[in-house]
């Protein structure tokens, strides 16, 4: 998933590195209070908030770690400057949110099943190697500096996560990726395990340790060569974006209405403009360049309904069945309309999509 969201330039593989930073930055601040780790720390915990604000969540698991691990007076103190320091420069990119919040996150619904099931198996597999590690000692691995591993790393884990999907019990918020960077937290456990189970002293043996470690090395080859190979590949994509275009392409005629549901999916056609110029986008008010966005502005549900009973022909941009609709009036006022008022005559499924065709009822032909 770094792989996937690194190669896509989005933010959440930049989110998990500096988190990763600021793990090790408070580690050392554990070990030195009176040091200069904690001006590290804040910067490296700012930047993490300003390239996504749910990084915040990471304070809260380093604070809780702290509270675990009996910190002294002088570190709680440290870091609650650091903290406030985070909260202070975060502010006015918070703020500047507050007005977007419901068109970035108001199509979220509720954490389902399966989210909390994939939670508490992430969880239960660090929990488990933690009680391992608890149990057994590596070779030059002191007692505090053990458990210092194991709180940091199950905190960083199971805090942000748990905090996130609980909150969005009452205000949806949660997306996996908003998060990804507390599986950095699993990673130490495993390095920890592996370490364990190589230094064993009643194992101890050369065959031993080449064997470990060429299992291990041969486990990560198998996993992480294929997987980076499918990174490469449309199919690793939620959406094939030039397989919709195609589509589109293949059904349209010359002015053909066309509608994105919901409307942020105006971007799958927004890269193809041979192919998007040739339809009406029956719901747009201005466009991405006018309106200063990325998938531009529509317009009122008045407006989208008089354009959409204009029209006698609809190509109808969805997401896969099964997903969460969105609640805003102009998604409404499409998915109303289109029921009423025409009928189905094609519905062609894509790798995350669906392209449904749309025409007044008995003229499902081309026109």
């Amino acid at each position: 998933m770094v792989q996937q969201y690194a190669q896509e330039g989005r933010s959440y593989a930049l989110v998990y590195a500096v988190v990763v930073w600021s793990t090790y930055f408070v580690v050392r601040a554990l070990a030195q209070p009176k040091s200069r780790w904690w001006w590290s720390y804040t910067g490296a915990l700012v930047l993490a908030c300003w390239l996504h604000e749910f990084a915040a969540l990471a304070l809260v698991a380093h604070g809780v770690a702290l509270w675990l691990l009996h910190a002294a007076r002088l570190v709680w103190h440290r870091w609650c400057a650091c903290g406030v320091g985070v909260l202070v420069a975060t502010l006015p990119l918070a703020l500047v949110s507050v007005g977007q919040s419901e068109q970035q996150l108001g199509w979220l619904g509720r954490p389902s099943l399966m989210s909390w099931w994939h939670y508490a198996a992430i969880s239960g597999a660090g929990l488990l190697l933690a009680w391992v590690l608890r149990r057994g000692r590596a070779a030059k691995d002191s007692d505090a500096s053990r458990r210092v591993l194991i709180v940091l790393s199950i905190t960083l884990l199971v805090v942000p996560t748990g905090l996130l999907m609980t909150v969005s019990l009452v205000k949806p918020w949660y997306v996996d990726r908003y998060v990804l960077y507390t599986m950095a937290g699993l990673a130490p456990l495993v390095g920890a395990g592996m370490d364990l189970a190589i230094s064993r002293r009643h194992l101890l043996s050369r065959l031993w340790q080449v064997g470990v470690a060429g299992v291990a090395v041969a486990a990560a080859l198998a996993i992480l060569v294929p997987w980076s190979f499918l990174m490469r590949t449309p199919e690793s994509r939620k959406d094939d974006v030039v397989a919709i275009a195609e589509a589109v392409d293949r059904s349209a005629v010359e002015g053909d209405g066309v509608l994105f549901m919901p409307s942020r999916r105006r971007e799958w056609l927004l890269s193809y403009p041979s192919v998007y110029q040739r339809l009406n986008d029956l719901a747009l008010a201005k466009s991405p360049a006018a309106s200063g966005t990325l998938q531009g502005t529509e317009g009122s549900t008045a407006g989208i309904r008089r354009q959409m009973l204009a029209s006698g022909r609809i190509l109808a941009l969805m997401d896969p069945a099964g997903q969460p609709l969105d609640p805003y009036p102009q998604e409404a006022v499409k998915r109303k309309t289109l029921k009423d008022n025409f009928q189905v005559c094609e519905r062609m499924q894509l790798r995350g999509a669906q392209l449904v065709v749309y025409a007044r009822p008995g003229k499902c032909g081309k026109t």
